[in-house]
């Protein structure tokens, strides 16, 4: 819950990691961990834009390329059925967070190296890439839970979208400064990744300043008119089972969505982008990623849920622009997937937080993360695979995966909306 500005409830923390902080409002606090996600987004997502070049230039080929960047996603995701539970049931969502932000803060800049390790060069970058998206999975679920707190206060589809729309402008700008330096360097992508060190480190400075001042009380502590901690204060109540039918049609549209690492690849492969352009269109994507979470959070707060039918046909949509041979169309195709990802990545997880009890949040976060984790490794490897042998077959295979998605989102939204 959160507390308000004239102050907190007074009781005593039960441990370290559970203290009252200063009382900030709820829109403040939205907007700082926002600001928070934003310097560290500039870190992994500048990164993460040239994950297919650097790969390639480590020599991995396509399928390599989506098993590395989809491990990665799988990892960011599965580990969450440990690290969510473990939230809930230690309350120590500060700590958990901040060991999270500090994985990417150490391991991107460490991406820098690899191309000067000879033969080992391709192994370490994706033990990097992979230890990385684990602080992602470590943090996730707690930091979800501590700002689904705050945005339920102002509305949760306008808060996760602001706090996404936030997110994404240093998801845009990272890139940009990946690209600068790499232009910079004539070429070179190690110079930008060690550069990205920088914008790690201010991620920290902002996160101890965020837990000091963000007006945020555990979910042990209860509060009066809070039915769910009243009931239930030990986090025991089961998972609906709406929640694990939603869980799977988002599993299929994570499978469905293809990496960037492999359009990255697509795209400097066929020469359609040189690699330190790669950046510039991935920028360009987190910039509409930004406007579709905004836009479907405001969506998400008048209409309810029906607006997540736009996520199977955003997916869909995205192989046949993108794997195409001319320019205008892949940077379409590329914009299209900012948009999937923009929804996923907010208006999702809106929905998730309405769906489950509120001492259960982590938990289901970390749930539904691991069948996410499921869909992007399959979806890794599939698209990697077929990308060399049959890029009709990936369009199918991309497209029945969304019409399967759709018919299970109809049924969820059909009975939440009975209940």
């Amino acid at each position: 819950m959160l507390t308000t500005d004239s102050g907190p409830t007074p009781r005593a923390p039960a441990d370290p990691d559970d203290r009252r902080a200063l009382g900030w409002s709820p829109w403040r606090t939205v907007v700082g961990f926002g600001v928070v996600s934003l310097a560290a987004d500039m870190v992994y997502e500048g990164a993460r834009s040239v994950y297919g070049p650097l790969l390639a230039s480590l020599g991995a080929s396509a399928l390599i390329v989506g098993l590395i960047t989809g491990a990665g996603e799988a990892a960011a995701l599965a580990l969450r059925l440990v690290s969510g539970p473990l939230a809930d049931r230690t309350r120590r969502y500060w700590t958990l967070t901040t060991v999270g932000y500090a994985l990417t803060a150490v391991c991107v800049p460490l991406l820098a190296v690899t191309p000067r390790l000879g033969a080992a060069g391709l192994v370490a970058a994706a033990v990097l890439i992979v230890v990385e998206r684990l602080g992602k999975a470590v943090r996730s679920p707690a930091k979800s839970v501590l700002l689904a707190d705050a945005a339920g206060a102002v509305g949760m589809g306008r808060g996760m979208g602001v706090h996404k729309a936030l997110d994404q402008v240093g998801a845009f700008a990272g890139p940009l400064l990946l690209a600068a330096l790499t232009t910079a360097a004539g070429g070179l992508l190690w110079p930008g990744l060690a550069g990205l060190a920088v914008p790690g480190a201010l991620a920290m400075v902002l996160l101890v300043l965020l837990r000091r001042r963000a007006g945020i009380a555990h979910p042990r502590d209860g509060a009066v008119g809070d039915r769910d901690e009243r009931d239930d204060p030990a986090g025991r109540a089961s998972l609906p089972a709406s929640f694990g039918w939603f869980a799977v049609a988002c599993a299929l549209c994570t499978a469905g969505l293809v990496t960037f690492g492999l359009i990255g690849f697509h795209l400097a492969q066929t020469g359609l982008v040189p690699a330190a352009g790669v950046p510039l269109l991935y920028a360009a994507a987190m910039a509409s990623a930004a406007v579709a979470a905004l836009a479907t959070g405001a969506a998400y707060d008048r209409i309810g849920a029906r607006v997540l039918l736009v996520l199977p046909v955003l997916v869909a949509v995205v192989p046949p622009l993108a794997f195409t041979s001319g320019l205008a169309v892949a940077a379409g195709g590329v914009l299209v997937w900012g948009v999937a990802l923009g929804v996923q990545d907010s208006t999702v997880k809106a929905f998730v937080a309405d769906l489950v009890p509120r001492a259960r949040r982590a938990t289901a976060y970390g749930v539904f993360a691991a069948v996410q984790a499921a869909g992007a490794l399959v979806g890794g490897v599939a698209a990697g695979a077929l990308y060399d042998s049959s890029r009709g077959g990936l369009l199918a295979a991309v497209a029945a995966a969304q019409a399967t998605a759709i018919l299970i989102l109809v049924r969820v939204l059909t009975r939440t909306r009975r209940r």
